[in-house]
C-alpha cells in the first residue's frame, strides 16, 4: 500500500510539473487564436469556439517583412557562432587534456570562474569592449559574445577528450602524423557526439536569446527572431494577440529542434558524465 501511494504521489508531482511547463504555452496559443475584442471579453484560460477562432494574427506575423530579416540575421549569427564554438571548444579541450604547460591549473580555473560570474556583473565592461572594437550595432557583437562568454562547450568537450586514450595520439605520432593531423583526423571525428550536443544546446540558447541582440543591435535591419517580437510588444496598441502569435511562430523552430534531437542531447550529456 505504501509503495502504491508513493507511486501515485510521484505521478501527481510529474503531472503537476508538466502542467506548469505547458500552461504558459497553451495560454499563449489561446491568445493567438483570438481577436482584439475576444481578448477583452473572454477569459485567457478559455479557447474561443470553433466558429470564432481566427488565424489573422498568424497571417499578420508571417507577412511581416522583419520576420525574414530576423530569420536571416539569426541564421548568420547562429552558423558563425557555432562554427567558432566547436572549433575553439575542441582545440582548447584537447590542449588542456593532452599537454602540460606552466600555469595550466590557473588557466583552467579562470575558465570556470568565467562560467560562474553572473553576466550582469560584467555587462558594463563588456559593453565598452564591444563598443571600442567597433562592433556595436553590427552582427559581430552577439557573435563575439556567444563565442567568448559561454564556456559550456569547453566542459562538455573536456569530458569526452579525457576519455580518449592517449595511445591514439602516440600511435599516430609514431606513424609520422603531426599534432594537427592527429587532432583533425583522429580526435575531432571521435568528438562527434559531444559536437552534436553542443550544437543543439547552443542553437536553442542563441535562437531564444533576446537580451544580447536587443542591447547590442538596436537597428531595424539587424532584427533577430526574438527582437522581431518587439514590433508587437506595445500593449497600448492592443497587440497582445499578435504578440502571442509571434511568440508561437518564433517558438516553433526551437521546439522542433528539441523534439527531433532530444535523444542526442540526453545521450551526449549522459555519455560525457559517465566518461568523466
Amino acid at each position: 500500500m505504501k509503495k502504491v501511494l508513493t507511486q501515485i504521489i510521484k505521478q501527481i508531482i510529474c503531472v503537476g510539473m508538466i502542467m506548469i511547463v505547458l500552461a504558459p504555452i497553451v495560454l499563449t496559443l489561446f491568445a493567438a487564436l483570438k481577436t482584439k475584442g475576444q481578448m477583452v471579453t473572454t477569459s485567457p484560460l478559455l479557447l474561443p469556439s470553433l466558429s470564432e477562432i481566427t488565424f489573422d494574427n498568424f497571417k499578420k506575423v508571417l507577412g511581416d517583412k522583419y520576420l525574414l530579416i530576423g530569420l536571416k540575421n539569426t541564421g548568420i549569427i547562429l552558423v558563425v557562432s557555432l562554427i567558432f564554438n566547436v572549433l575553439f571548444g575542441t582545440i582548447t579541450a584537447y590542449i588542456i587534456e593532452r599537454f602540460e604547460f606552466r600555469l595550466k591549473k590557473v588557466i583552467v580555473a579562470l575558465y570556470f570562474v568565467g562560467m560562474l560570474v553572473p553576466t550582469f556583473v560584467t555587462e558594463i565592461a563588456r559593453y565598452r569592449i564591444v563598443n571600442s572594437l567597433g562592433l556595436y550595432n553590427t552582427l559581430g557583437a552577439p557573435i563575439i559574445i556567444y563565442i567568448a562568454a559561454d564556456l559550456m562547450q569547453l566542459y562538455i568537450y573536456r569530458q569526452f577528450v579525457s576519455a580518449l586514450s592517449p595511445s591514439l595520439d602516440e600511435s599516430a605520432l609514431i606513424d609520422g602524423c603531426s599534432y594537427f593531423r592527429v587532432f583533425a583526423q583522429i580526435i575531432f571525428p571521435l568528438l562527434a557526439p559531444a559536437t552534436a550536443t553542443v550544437i543543439i544546446i547552443k542553437s536553442i540558447s542563441i535562437i531564444n536569446d533576446m537580451y544580447i541582440p536587443y542591447l547590442y543591435m538596436p537597428a531595424n535591419r539587424l532584427r533577430t527572431l526574438t527582437t522581431f517580437l518587439m514590433n508587437y510588444a506595445n500593449a497600448q496598441q492592443g497587440s497582445w494577440q499578435t504578440l502571442a502569435a509571434g511568440i508561437i511562430v518564433i517558438m516553433l523552430p526551437t521546439i522542433l529542434i528539441y523534439i527531433v534531437f532530444q535523444k542526442y542531447i540526453l545521450s551526449g550529456i549522459a555519455a560525457g558524465a559517465v566518461k568523466g
